[in-house]
């Protein structure tokens, strides 16, 4: 048995492992998008390393684009095979992988015009509606916490990783020659003190662990003092320089934790009168999404939930969903709240709202989650005066804050109460993925004193035998 690392090696984004069996069957653990890596986005984006029609199955661990944004091109390339997730995972990737479509058709035309100035050849999106759609109908859904056989070899179980709804540690369980062979890769492990989710579940023993460590060297800010930092940049940016505060947000689990840490505000009378703006069409699905799990909550959240029905919902809060609404907030004035995606701030409408308001000194803009260190996000964050947006340069007159209490990523702490449920002897070779080099080195010497005795880091591409 081989498995491969094509992605989240040695970096933080475009998940992707390989397993392939004894019998040549092959197991796709994630199909994600490179995001957010300057020039190298489009050519990691453009190989996976590996021949889709050769997979036979694919196992999804959850709905973040960097975790699933490449099925879609999978599937145009070759890839006929079943797609395993959770329900609350399929629901997701139907919603994320259309907006991904459509984000990707509207930057390219974007892109295009300007390099049609430039006498410079088109960009081609890497897939298109049709192939997100034809993916959908490939994904069998599988419930937490049950043992699901998906080739006569190889069994598969799912436990909630606490990360985003629907989000999964996979276990797997695969037969050859009457030895089994136990694997588990933790997707992405959430916090054990979210603001909304349950925590990660504990997991049965394995031999062969894949861990993220986005997180591996950090420990992050209480989660309870969000809503008071929040409202210390609303104060200072739309209170006392009566400007506009931009805050780059994944649609998915980031955006739903500042509605909650705002509508916790509210519910003080603390929330400063001035509008709040969710930017984005696929923030108001997929809070629709979460309300539809409450299953999922932490006994917390339930609780408020006993006297505030829709704890997301609040006044002077706005869903901007045309295109034309969008660029309406531009020409505003008035100090406002613009919640907006992608995240790391590399695409979609809040790309826009930050090159429009960059040179505004009462702008500011609040990251609260992973940039990786080369999108735009990251580089705001790293402290450049001066950014690339669009092909033009642009002064960094705005303010550039950060939040760091509201990661869905599990820091060194997390991810060490992840694995404490196991026996550290037993596990044959721990492998860590989904994190920046540097991060991992210094993780990799923090488990090693905990007790792990074999730690690889795999490079991209890098293949591994499984004894």
């Amino acid at each position: 048995m081989k498995i491969s690392f094509h992605g989240a090696a040695r970096t933080v984004t475009g998940s992707k492992h390989l397993i392939t069996l004894r019998s040549g069957k092959k197991i796709l653990l994630d199909c994600g998008m490179f995001q957010g890596m300057g020039k190298e986005t489009q050519p990691l984006n453009a190989s996976f390393g590996f021949t889709p029609s050769e997979v036979d199955l694919l196992i999804l661990s959850h709905a973040h684009i960097d975790h699933c944004g490449l099925i879609p091109k999978l599937v145009k390339e070759g890839f006929e095979g079943p797609i395993y997730s959770t329900p609350a995972t399929k629901e997701l990737s139907a919603i994320l992988l259309e907006d991904s479509a459509e984000i990707q058709r509207d930057d390219t035309r974007f892109i295009n015009k300007r390099r049609a100035k430039q006498g410079l050849p088109p960009f081609e999106p890497l897939y298109d509606l049709s192939d997100a759609s034809r993916a959908l109908d490939l994904f069998i859904t599988v419930e937490y916490d049950q043992w699901q056989s998906v080739l006569p070899e190889l069994e598969v179980m799912f436990t909630d990783a606490g990360h985003i709804i629907g989000s999964a540690a996979v276990h797997l369980r695969i037969t050859e020659n009457e030895k089994t062979t136990r694997i588990t890769f933790s997707g992405d492990v959430g916090r054990y003190n979210d603001a909304i989710l349950r925590a990660p579940a504990t997991f049965s023993q394995t031999d062969y662990l894949l861990l993220e460590s986005t997180y591996g060297n950090r420990l992050h800010e209480e989660v309870t003092g969000a809503p008071d930092k929040l409202l210390e940049w609303i104060e200072k940016t739309c209170i006392q320089k009566k400007g506009k505060l931009i805050i780059p947000a994944f649609s998915v689990g980031r955006t739903q934790e500042i509605l909650y840490a705002l509508n916790q505000l509210e519910e003080e009378n603390r929330l400063p009168a001035v509008p709040i703006y969710v930017d984005s069409p696929l923030s108001g699905e997929a809070t629709a999404l979460l309300k539809k799990y409450p299953q999922y909550f932490n006994k917390r959240i339930r609780k408020v939930m006993e006297k505030d029905e829709d704890p997301f919902d609040f006044k002077g809060l706005h869903f901007i969903k045309e295109a034309a609404e969008s660029k309406r907030l531009n020409d505003m004035t008035q100090p406002c709240i613009i919640i907006s995606a992608s995240g790391m701030a590399d695409a979609g409408r809040v790309k826009h709202h930050i090159m429009n308001n960059i040179s505004n000194p009462s702008t500011t803009i609040l990251l609260v989650g992973y940039c990786e260190p080369r999108s735009l996000g990251g580089r705001l964050a790293n402290g450049d005066k001066e950014v690339k947006i669009y092909g033009e340069m642009y002064d960094v007159v705005a303010e550039v804050g950060e939040m760091r209490s509201m990661s869905a990523h599990g820091d060194y702490d997390d991810l060490c109460q992840f694995v404490a449920c196991q026996d550290i002897a037993a596990i044959k070779v721990l492998f860590l993925v989904h994190g920046e080099y540097q991060v991992q080195e210094a993780f990799k010497e923090k488990l090693l004193h905990k007790g792990f005795r074999f730690i690889e880091i795999p490079d991209l591409h890098e293949q591994y035998i499984l004894e």
